[in-house]
């Protein structure tokens, strides 16, 4: 089969490297340095699985910025572009995703058009009327850092079409995988609801953990023996239950709001609060660390997860800011980052000096790399997961 992906985030390269295994796949993107390290054989995001599979020579993928060479002769176009929050319509921004089904439709108009992206409730639905009759929506349920694993691996394939189309595309994945996933077949509008509600769960379990963890603090009380005891229960279970700074990452934050968005005219409590607990936790976290009058703060990686190399919407920054709002110096240590500054933050290359000039340091998750600095160390991190 002839796959062309249109997009190289995490989500698009791990489906191009997983279905390159038995297709010929075009990945199309509009960064030339990332088409030229997949073209090298190279990994350009955080994935060691991505990056042993692309190093073995064993795929059948190019790459390239080229979009009608990309599109010429695709079965199946994947688009996986991003789809940012937009604040002020309140609702993420679809505009690529729409750009991308107009440029399939011209090039390869035979295609499968296959949305990787994650959009409104209704969006397919939508785009289907303005005449894309082959468009099918299929959520992704990927974790940075090992989202290739992920699709190797997948907890489920949903694909929101019941009829031949939506078969033709859960067979093309279920095919790449490595385990026997459950496929779920359902309406495009119930396959984007799923995708909105499972991140808003986690988001909800995240937010759940943290104001434990904030009665806790507050109350003199022991974090780690109340969550031991509470996650014993097999209903709730012993994962995903790591304190944090709060929820971050693309995909939390801007999916729950977006689902918030959603809920225009239907009653609702429960979203809301999910949504104002994240801002609730940071103002917590960073009043915390205030309370301790540092002169300077340090910010030990800016990324979400251990593993990652992505740090877009990390907890860590919205702290950061709120610190930096009460006159307090702040600094980085961010290897990934390459450039002087963050919001106006000199970032450090030299992890020594770094640690000599924090007064307090904060990490979302621990690290070896500051263990002879541990007594400056501010973290919430007790089980050393994500």
């Amino acid at each position: 089969m002839n796959i062309t992906v249109v997009g190289l985030g995490y989500v698009g390269l791990s489906n191009a490297i997983v279905l390159a295994q038995r297709n010929k796949v075009v990945a199309l993107d509009i960064d030339a340095g990332r088409v030229a390290e997949v073209t090298a054989g190279r990994c350009p995001i955080e994935d060691p699985d991505g990056a042993g599979m692309l190093a073995s020579g064993k795929l059948h993928l190019t790459a390239t910025t080229d979009a009608a060479r990309a599109y010429g002769g695709a079965e199946v176009v994947i688009i996986a572009v991003p789809t940012n929050y937009d604040p002020v319509t309140n609702q993420f921004d679809t505009s690529l995703v729409e750009g991308v089904l107009a440029e399939a439709s011209r090039h390869a108009p035979g295609a499968i058009q296959v949305i990787k992206s994650t959009v409104p409730v209704g969006f397919t639905a939508q785009m289907r009327q303005q005449g894309h009759a082959r468009v099918v929506f299929s959520p992704e349920f990927l974790r940075e850092g090992r989202a290739v694993h992920d699709s190797l691996h997948p907890s489920r394939i949903v694909v929101g079409d019941v009829g031949p189309l939506g078969q033709a595309v859960a067979r093309m994945f279920a095919d790449a995988t490595e385990n026997t996933p459950e496929v779920l077949l359902t309406g495009a509008t119930e396959a984007e609801a799923i995708k909105l509600f499972s991140n808003t769960y986690l988001a909800m379990r995240v937010a759940y953990f943290n104001e434990l963890d904030t009665y806790a603090q507050i109350r003199g009380l022991d974090t780690r023996e109340i969550i031991r005891g509470v996650s014993l229960d097999p209903r709730i279970g012993d994962h995903y239950n790591n304190p944090s700074f709060g929820y971050g990452g693309y995909c939390l934050p801007k999916d729950s709001k977006q689902l918030l968005a959603n809920f225009d005219a239907v009653p609702q409590t429960l979203i809301r609060a999910i949504v104002d607990s994240n801002t609730t936790r940071k103002d917590f976290i960073a009043e915390s660390v205030i309370a301790r009058n540092p002169r300077v703060v340090g910010i030990y990686r800016l990324t979400m997860k251990a593993g990652s190399d992505n740090f877009r919407s990390s907890s860590v920054q919205g702290v950061m800011k709120r610190i930096k709002a009460r006159g307090i110096e702040v600094i980085v240590f961010e290897p990934n980052l390459h450039q002087p500054e963050f919001f106006r933050s000199p970032v450090l290359t030299d992890l020594a000096e770094f640690k000599a000039r924090s007064d307090i340091i904060l990490t979302n998750r621990r690290d070896q790399n500051l263990a002879d600095v541990a007594a400056k160390v501010f973290t919430r991190d007790l089980f050393g997961a994500d």
